[in-house]
């Protein structure tokens, strides 16, 4: 899972399986709609097998290791950039794999400037989820008191529900550690699109084009969504 290689391989997936790649085309478009305009760059972390800039064609892509769709190999915990410099720091599926979470923010509090904005897709947990999450590979850890992540590879290192507790479970304690950033919205979505799709490891029980139809029947869901959502868009801002 931590090679480069295997990002490499993520990449060339998305591109070939059709309904994966309207489901990642649904989730750049929704970061894109909540990236702030004005002055600073947009920074995608963990660029590796995404495309983001079809839908932010000036982003500056990054990766924790050295690969094809990167600009920039950066440390999420240091981030080689000047202070006030961004406007926006976004990722998909990357969050909860951040091995010390305090320390991102804390640098991306500096990096961003007043208006900035984190925005990012990362799993949702709820009673639904729950049941999927315990069968990933990845670890998923809800009841964990550490926003830090066991020790592990970039990739391989993980908790599913970091994103979930950081923001949600313990939003007072966010608060008052990151008294300047705000949580401006959570939007649960998504409870069994993925799933259909096979993700990056299975094979898609629909072909691309039922996508529609899928959307729409998850849409007739939306009143419980917090209760069977798998993902959720996070936009958190610097106040």
């Amino acid at each position: 899972m931590d090679d480069p290689q295997t990002t490499e391989l993520r990449g060339q997936i998305i591109q070939r399986k059709s309904l994966v790649r309207k489901i990642y085309d649904d989730w750049y478009r929704i970061i894109a709609e909540r990236v702030p305009g004005g002055p600073g760059a947009v920074l995608e972390l963990g660029s590796g097998a995404g495309y983001l800039r079809q839908f932010i064609p000036d982003a500056i892509q990054s990766e924790i290791f050295r690969c094809s769709n990167a600009d920039v190999i950066a440390d999420a915990c240091r981030l080689p950039f000047l202070t006030g410099s961004l406007r926006a720091i976004v990722m998909t599926d990357v969050f909860h794999h951040i091995p010390r979470a305090a320390l991102f923010l804390s640098e991306a509090r500096r990096c961003l400037r007043s208006g900035g904005r984190i925005v990012m897709i990362e799993p949702w947990v709820s009673p639904w989820s729950q049941v999927i999450w315990h069968f990933h590979p990845e670890p998923f850890l809800p009841n964990t008191k550490l926003w830090d992540i066991p020790v592990g590879g970039p990739l391989s290192g993980a908790n599913i529900a970091l994103p979930w507790i950081v923001f949600v479970r313990d939003r007072n304690l966010f608060k008052r550690r990151f008294p300047e950033f705000g949580v401006r919205e959570i939007m649960p979505m998504m409870p069994f699109s993925f799933l259909i799709s096979g993700g990056l490891s299975a094979r898609s029980l629909l072909p691309g084009r039922s996508y529609g139809l899928v959307k729409k029947a998850e849409a007739m869901l939306s009143p419980w969504m917090d209760q069977i959502a798998m993902f959720a868009a996070f936009t958190i801002v610097k106040q």
